[in-house]
């Protein structure tokens, strides 16, 4: 993720099994070569477990579609890789079993991401939400997609069914983008409730479900009745709002199956075509200097944020449904932005004045909270 402090996920060693030696994997068959019958093998690294119903599930279910839709593509994964030495020994790993490209998909990889392609230059080295200062290698790039757009509509749809107003919001690190989403998501939800407030907690930790179950129930227990969460795993917080006859906006995956009349809609990950765009300028001898060897980053503005608009529920009307899809729309025209001003923080000061658009680079580094947020950011 496009994080700029030094957070990052902190999840149990991996163990390391038979087959290509790949901690956590799960894979098909990896080719002796990448060139083998005329297929490249591309590695997805992940740092939690592909059927987290969240962020690495979203990875690893673009990694499948990408093994169905490039007959020369041979897909091997890994998940459950912690963001230490272990992800150089896997990226290694899957060279030796013939990958010509890897995708790093967890924050923390960035560094061993960047430092195995210094070291590699016969392979093509990605990283998922990284930003790199200065000259790219011409086999490395990073890529993400702006979460705060989606993040809004979500918001408005737990607006428009709160009988509380009272909304909950259950987060990892206190970190631009975590805080440009939860600021997002208020604005969105002042769009179809005027008294809506969002109440936050965090977790200090990407996938802890027992933290954030205490957090969920923390939050109900104050008369919160929609959920939604920045976290990498997000079933937790939806069995629990589904416990408590809450609703629940999703955020990195599409999970209504675990509860459709709860589930309202969320934020969810089509990492799919911008995997496949990457791959086909790699095998087409056309990456370097192109669009991704570089800091790429999709947004509703350009219209291919990768980052889409999830399904809806069944408690969702019509009318809400017709709503978001407008603002959607009317997100992606030039000069729109869910944070157009006046946007006031907490305190009633000015974040951006009346009239103005920030830039996406002045959303990325927000550090307050704007007026709805109950609860305060941790110090550290």
């Amino acid at each position: 993720m496009r994080f700029k402090s030094g957070y990052r996920r902190l999840l149990a060693i991996a163990t390391v099994v038979a087959g290509l030696g790949l901690a956590g994997c799960s894979s098909s068959p990896a080719s002796s070569s990448s060139s083998s019958g005329g297929t490249t093998t591309v590695g997805f690294i992940m740092v939690g477990n592909r059927d987290d119903y969240g962020y690495n599930q979203a990875v690893y279910s673009a990694s499948q579609t990408v093994q169905k839709d490039l007959s020369k593509v041979k897909v091997i994964t890994a998940d459950n890789i912690p963001e230490n030495d272990t992800v150089t020994r896997t990226m290694q790993s899957m060279v030796d079993s013939g990958a010509k490209i890897i995708f790093a998909t967890s924050y923390g990889y960035y560094p061993y991401a960047l430092k195995f392609a210094q070291a590699n230059p016969s392979v093509y080295v990605f990283h998922q939400g990284g930003y790199l200062n200065g000259k790219f290698p011409p086999n490395f790039g990073t890529y993400w997609g702006e979460a705060f757009e989606p993040v809004s509509l979500g918001g408005m749809a737990a607006g428009a069914v709160t009988k509380t107003h009272k909304l909950g919001f259950v987060y990892a690190f206190p970190i631009s983008q975590t805080i440009g989403n939860i600021d997002a998501f208020e604005l969105g939800a002042q769009m179809t409730d005027p008294s809506a407030q969002t109440y936050i907690v965090n977790t200090s930790n990407w996938c802890d479900p027992l933290k954030q179950k205490e957090a969920a129930q923390a939050l109900l227990s104050q008369g919160v009745d929609v959920l939604t969460q920045h976290q990498d795993c997000q079933a937790t917080v939806i069995e629990a709002a589904k416990a408590a006859n809450a609703y629940v906006v999703g955020y990195h995956y599409d999970a209504k199956s675990l509860d459709p009349s709860g589930w309202l809609t969320g934020s969810a990950w089509n990492w799919a075509p911008v995997y496949e765009n990457i791959i086909n300028a790699v095998t087409g001898g056309h990456f370097a200097g192109s669009q991704y060897n570089a800091n790429w980053v999709g947004t509703f503005a350009n219209n291919d944020n990768p980052l889409t608009l999830a399904s809806f529920g069944t408690s969702v009307d019509s009318a809400t449904q017709q709503k978001i899809l407008s603002e959607e729309d009317l997100l992606k025209q030039p000069d729109e932005s869910v944070f157009k001003g006046p946007i006031y923080a907490q305190d009633g000061s000015v974040i951006f004045p009346a009239g103005t658009t920030p830039t996406y680079a002045q959303i990325n580094n927000l550090t307050q909270l704007v007026k709805g947020v109950v609860g305060s950011l941790p110090k550290s």
